[in-house]
């Protein structure tokens, strides 16, 4: 069965591997340490953003783009898709009324991801690229695009999920079958080190 991958990088993240030595990931072995034999992915597209450094951790745009190089380089069927961060400031009533009525603060946002993970995802699907799609996010904003795909297109919508966080029921609502990312198979799943033929090495924090 043909087998796209789309993953929400930072929905990833967030949900199944900070904090785990599992960040050195290869998201297609992880996918086919979970699926059965017969799925074939021909196809992961990896939605995330560049990060920026930050005062505790002037580093991490570094470690970000080393990993990014590295499951391009070592998975050729892997696309990478931008979106961006957006500061912005903003008020909010503080938990102290000491400290006055409101604060005043910068809000960083991550835009453009789940938009760009549904908008390929539809388009696929609409041009017939893969009989099964497999969503790797949490984010309830793609429960409309998976019903397209499902309902609309009928192809087979498999749902895989952060270990550390509870099914969306929106999402699953709209698809086929759903797997819950544990860190068992994240273990079994990671890059080599170094990636072969390359000078990318795994970074020494993770």
């Amino acid at each position: 069965m043909r087998t796209a991958v789309y993953v929400d990088g930072f929905n990833f993240y967030y949900g199944a591997v900070k904090g785990t030595p599992y960040k050195w990931l290869d998201p297609k072995q992880l996918c086919k340490a979970i699926l059965r034999p017969h799925f074939d992915i021909i196809s992961v597209v990896y939605c995330t953003a560049k990060v920026r450094p930050t005062p505790k951790d002037p580093s991490v745009p570094i470690r970000q783009a080393t990993y990014l190089k590295a499951i391009e380089s070592y998975i050729p069927e892997l696309s990478i898709i931008y979106g961006h961060f957006l500061e912005t400031k903003v008020s909010y009533r503080p938990v102290d009324p000491k400290h006055g009525n409101l604060i005043k603060v910068f809000r960083i946002e991550e835009k453009g991801s789940d938009v760009n993970l549904a908008v390929h995802l539809v388009n696929d699907a609409h041009k017939g690229i893969f009989d099964c799609a497999i969503i790797i996010s949490n984010d309830s904003d793609l429960a409309e695009a998976m019903r397209i795909v499902k309902d609309e297109y009928g192809k087979v919508v498999g749902l895989f999920t952060p270990w550390r966080r509870y099914v969306s029921k929106q999402l699953m609502r709209h698809s086929s079958f759903q797997r819950t990312i544990r860190k068992a198979s994240l273990a079994k799943s990671q890059l080599p080190n170094p990636i072969p033929g390359t000078e990318i090495y795994k970074p020494k924090e993770w």
